[in-house]
C-alpha cells in the first residue's frame, strides 16, 4: 500500500469508486481508495439503480445526462459489464401541476439537446401495454431511461481507476484522519498510514462517522427504504422486449422491469429513521425485516396503474438503508473551514448521478472549481444551524414527499424556525409569511391576516396581490425591508485596504464614507460573488454580500493571507439591517435623526455612522430596489427598537413593511442581477456587465483567470425581457427562473429570474441569450409553453438612474 498519495478516497460504494476513476481520468495517478469491507457494502449493493436524465435543476440534469451516457462507454473502456438496460422511461402526469412540471422539463430538454419529449396515450400504450392510462393527462418519454447493475457499475469504475494506476484496498477501515501542521493529512489504517493533501469522504452510510474523525459534523440521517420484486409475470415474459419503466410520481411509487417480473419501490408517508445515533460499524451487506404494511397505500396506487402487479406473487423484498441530507441533495465540496478535506455524502439517486458527481468532484479537487455552478450540491449551503433536530425534521419531510413537486418559491416548514432575529415575533404579528435563508427566518410578504401561509404552484399564488401592494407602496411612498440575512463582515487593521484590494477585483474606496460595488472572481474567471464595500475609518471597512453564500465565500477569503494585525470577521449574527427605500424614504428617516440626509450632505454611494431613533447605525445610501433609499445596519440587540421606530414613523408617509418577494420584483424592474441567479462562477464578467469593475492595473484574487476569459467575446449576454400580456394573462403565470428562451424555433437562452413588475405593469424576466438583441421578439417557455416576449433595451423603471440619486 502506498504511503503517500495525491488523494485518499474513503468509501468503496459507487460514488467513491466514481470519484477515484475520475481523479485518475483527469490525470492523478497516485490516488488510493480505502474500503472498510467489500466494494458496494452499505447502500450501493441493494439500490434499485434506476437511471434518468431530467431534474428540475438544469445543471443537475446535465450531470445526470453525462452519467447516463457514460455507462456504455465505461463498459467498452474497461471490459466490465455495467448491466445497462435502456428501454426508456414513461413519465405520467395525473395533475395539472405535474403537466406543467413535465412540459417545462421537456422544453429544457429541447434547449440542451436532451432526449425527453411528449408522446400520445396511444404511443405510450404501444410502448408499455401493461399500464392503465385512465386519468393520465400527459405522458413524457425518455428513450435513454432505464437501469443498471449496481455491482457492475461500481466494479467498472474500480477497473477503470486501476487501469490508470489507482489503488483500491478492501477490508481496510480508516481508524483516524489527522491533519498535520503543513495542512496535509495522515490517514491511519490497520495496514499502514498514508500521507495525502486530500481526504475524500465518500463513506456513504458512514459519512457522519468518517467526518467526525476529522472533527467535522455533517447534517445526515439514514432511513429505511423498501422495494419489492414480483414473481415472473406472463405479460412481461411474453412482451418479447424489455418494457419501459414507469415514473408515476403522483402515485408516489416507481416501477420497472426486473427479470421477467416488475420491481416496485415506494417513498411512504410513514417513513422510518435508522441509526439515529450512528451507523453500526459491523453493518455491511445487511437488510432490515420486511415491512410492506408501511407502503400499502403506495402499493395500491401501483396496482391501480398496473393491475397485473396485484395478481403477481412477491419474489423478494428489499428493505435497506439510505442516508439523506436535509434537502435530499448531496453534501459535496471542500469543507470551507478545513484545508484539504472533501465531502461527497448523502446521495439518493446515486446511479443517475454517479458519473457526473465523480467528474465534478475530480474537477473541484484538481482544478479548484467545477465547470458548472453546483451550489445546489455545495455542502456550504448548510452550516452549524442545521442541527440534528433540524436534519431529522427535514429528512422526514423530504422522504415522505420524495415525488412531490417542488414548486417555484416553495418554502417548506419542517424543522423551522432554525434561527430567528429579535423582531421575529413582531413581524409575525404584522402578518409576515416567512422563508428560510441560510437558516434565518425572513419575511417573504405580509398578509392582512396574521397566521397566513403560502399556497404553492406554477401559476400566480395567494401572495401575488399582496406583494403587488407592497411594491406600489414603496414606489409611491416608502417601504421598510428586513435585510438582516445579508452577510456582513468587518475588516480592520493597518493592512485592511491592501488585503481587500488583493481579494476583490475593484479598487477599494480611498476616502472615508465612500462605498463601491465589486465582484469576487472565481477560479475559472467567473463571478463568485458581488459585494458592497464601505470605508468607515482609515483602517476599517464593512463588506456586505449574499447571506446564502457566506460559508461558500469563506473558501475564497482564506486564499489571501491576512496581514499581521489585520482582522476579517463575520458580523452577520451580531448585526441586523433594514433597507428603507422609496421617494419618501428621506422624509421618513429625517424624522428620526439630526443628521442631514439631503443629497448635498449624503450623496448616493456614501455612508455615515449616524444616530437614528437613538440607535447607532451604519447608514449606506444604496438600495437594491433601484429607488432612493438607505441601508441601515445596527447591533442585533438594537434591532427591535429601530424597527419599531421605522414602522411608527412610516405611518405618516404611507409606508410599511415590505418582504423579499417584493424586493425581487423591484430589482427585476430595474434589471439588477443577484448572486446565484445572474451572478455565478459560470458567467464571465463581460457577460453580466461587471467587467468595468475589474481593475487589471492591480493584483486581485484569480486575476489571471479573469483576464483570460475577458480576452474572449461574450458567449451570451444578460438581458431583460418583457413577456407579452396576452400570453401571461392566459396562463396566469410569470417566469420564475430556468425557463428556456427560443427565437425562431431555436434555443437561444434561459431565464435566471422572473417576476411581475407591478409598478411598470409588465411581466419581466432576466436571462441570458445568444444570437438575440434588444428589440427582438423571442419565446419564453413559461409552464413549458411559448410566451411571446421582447428583449428590452433598458429597464422599464428609472433607466437613467435619477431616482437613486434624487
Amino acid at each position: 500500500m502506498r504511503t503517500e498519495a495525491q488523494a485518499v478516497v474513503i468509501g468503496g460504494g459507487v460514488i467513491g469508486c466514481s470519484i477515484l476513476y475520475h481523479l485518475a481520468k483527469l490525470g492523478w495517478r497516485d490516488v488510493v481508495l480505502l474500503e472498510r469491507d467489500e466494494l458496494t457494502s452499505g447502500s450501493t449493493w441493494h439500490a434499485a439503480a434506476n437511471i434518468h436524465g431530467l431534474h428540475d435543476s438544469t445543471n443537475i440534469s446535465r450531470i445526470q445526462h453525462y452519467t447516463m451516457n457514460l455507462y456504455n462507454a465505461l463498459e467498452a473502456e474497461t471490459g466490465q459489464s455495467c448491466g445497462v438496460f435502456q428501454p426508456g422511461s414513461l413519465y405520467l402526469a395525473q395533475t395539472e401541476e405535474r403537466v406543467h412540471q413535465l412540459k417545462l422539463q421537456a422544453a429544457k430538454a429541447k434547449l440542451y439537446d436532451m432526449n425527453f419529449y411528449e408522446i400520445s396515450i396511444e404511443e405510450a400504450k404501444a410502448l408499455n401495454p401493461m399500464v392503465n392510462y385512465d386519468g393520465i393527462r400527459c405522458v413524457m418519454f425518455e428513450p435513454d431511461g432505464g437501469n443498471v447493475d449496481p455491482s457492475g457499475v461500481t466494479n467498472a469504475y474500480a477497473v477503470g481507476a486501476r487501469q490508470r494506476g489507482a489503488e483500491i484496498h478492501r477490508s481496510t477501515p480508516v481508524t483516524a484522519t489527522q491533519q498535520q501542521a503543513d495542512g496535509t493529512w495522515i490517514v491511519k489504517t490497520p495496514k499502514g498510514d498514508i500521507r495525502t493533501p486530500w481526504v475524500v469522504n465518500a463513506a456513504g452510510l458512514w459519512g457522519r462517522e468518517v467526518a467526525k474523525l476529522a472533527g467535522i459534523e455533517l447534517p445526515l440521517q439514514p432511513t429505511e427504504h423498501q422495494y419489492f420484486v414480483t414473481e415472473t409475470m406472463s405479460d412481461v415474459e411474453g412482451a418479447g422486449r424489455r418494457l419501459p419503466s414507469v415514473s408515476d410520481r403522483d402515485g408516489e411509487y416507481y416501477l420497472r422491469q426486473e427479470g421477467n417480473g416488475l420491481l416496485v419501490g415506494a417513498y411512504e408517508k410513514d417513513m422510518k429513521f435508522w441509526a439515529e445515533e450512528g451507523t453500526p460499524l459491523d453493518f455491511a451487506h445487511d437488510l432490515f425485516p420486511d415491512d410492506l404494511d408501511r407502503i400499502e397505500e403506495n402499493m395500491m396506487n401501483a396496482i391501480e396503474r398496473v393491475p397485473a402487479v396485484g395478481e403477481a406473487g412477491i419474489k423478494r423484498v428489499i428493505n435497506g438503508p439510505m442516508i439523506w441530507s436535509p434537502d435530499s441533495n448531496v453534501l459535496m465540496g471542500p469543507v470551507p473551514e478545513t484545508e484539504g478535506y472533501f465531502c461527497c455524502n448523502g446521495i439518493i439517486p446515486g446511479f443517475s448521478q454517479s458519473g457526473g458527481m465523480g467528474l465534478m468532484a475530480a474537477q473541484w479537487i484538481i482544478e479548484g472549481e467545477t465547470e458548472y455552478d453546483m451550489f445546489a450540491w455545495d455542502l456550504a449551503r448548510f452550516d452549524t444551524w442545521a442541527t440534528k433536530d433540524f436534519t431529522k425534521a427535514r429528512v422526514e419531510d423530504q422522504y415522505a414527499h420524495r415525488f412531490a413537486i417542488h414548486f417555484p418559491n416553495e418554502e417548506r416548514s419542517a424543522g423551522r424556525p432554525a434561527r430567528t432575529r429579535p423582531i421575529y415575533e413582531m413581524q409575525m404579528e404584522m402578518g409576515a409569511v416567512f422563508g428560510l435563508n441560510a437558516g434565518w427566518e425572513h419575511p417573504l410578504w405580509f398578509s392582512d391576516t396574521p397566521g397566513a401561509s403560502d399556497t404553492n404552484g406554477f401559476t400566480r399564488q395567494n401572495w401575488w396581490g399582496a406583494v403587488g401592494k407592497e411594491c406600489k407602496m414603496l414606489r409611491d411612498h416608502a417601504g421598510i425591508i428586513d435585510i438582516s440575512n445579508f452577510a456582513k463582515y468587518r475588516c480592520k487593521g493597518a493592512g485592511a485596504a491592501d488585503w481587500l484590494n488583493a481579494v476583490f477585483a475593484n479598487n477599494m474606496p480611498k476616502n472615508l464614507g465612500r462605498s463601491c460595488l465589486t465582484p469576487l472572481i472565481s477560479k475559472r474567471g467567473g463571478i463568485a460573488g458581488d459585494f458592497t464595500v464601505t470605508r468607515v475609518a482609515e483602517d476599517e471597512f464593512w463588506v456586505i454580500g449574499s447571506g446564502l453564500a457566506e460559508r461558500y465565500h469563506k473558501r475564497f477569503f482564506k486564499e489571501v493571507p491576512l496581514p499581521a494585525g489585520t482582522t476579517f470577521d463575520s458580523q452577520t449574527e451580531a448585526m441586523c439591517g433594514f433597507n428603507v427605500a422609496g421617494p419618501k424614504s428621506r422624509d421618513l428617516l429625517q424624522r428620526l435623526t439630526n443628521t442631514s440626509l439631503a443629497t448635498a450632505d449624503f450623496p448616493f454611494m456614501r455612508s455615515q455612522l449616524i444616530e437614528l431613533a437613538g440607535v447607532q447605525v451604519l447608514a449606506l445610501r444604496v438600495s437594491f430596489t433601484g429607488d432612493l433609499g438607505w441601508e441601515l445596519h445596527c447591533k442585533t440587540e438594537d434591532q427591535a427598537r429601530l424597527y419599531g421606530a421605522l414602522i411608527d414613523a412610516g405611518k405618516a408617509f404611507g409606508a410599511g413593511p415590505v418582504g423579499s418577494r417584493a424586493l425581487m420584483s423591484l430589482r427585476v424592474e430595474k434589471g439588477y442581477g443577484s448572486w446565484s441567479r445572474e451572478y455565478s462562477p459560470e458567467y464571465w464578467p463581460q457577460e453580466v456587465e461587471l467587467d468595468r469593475l475589474c481593475k487589471f492595473e492591480k493584483d486581485f484574487l484569480n486575476k489571471g483567470a479573469a483576464k483570460k476569459v475577458m480576452e474572449n467575446a461574450p458567449r451570451e449576454h444578460l438581458c431583460l425581457l418583457h413577456l407579452h400580456e396576452a400570453d401571461v394573462t392566459a396562463s396566469n403565470a410569470d417566469a420564475t427562473g430556468g425557463e428556456p428562451i427560443f427565437k425562431d424555433g431555436k434555443g437561444v437562452g434561459r431565464v435566471t429570474s422572473g417576476a411581475y413588475g407591478y409598478t411598470v405593469g409588465m411581466s419581466l424576466a432576466l436571462g441570458f441569450v445568444r444570437d438575440a438583441n434588444p428589440g427582438d421578439e423571442v419565446e419564453v417557455m413559461v409552464l413549458g409553453q411559448p410566451h411571446k416576449a421582447t428583449i428590452l433595451s433598458e429597464p422599464p423603471f428609472d433607466a437613467d438612474g435619477k431616482a437613486l440619486r434624487r
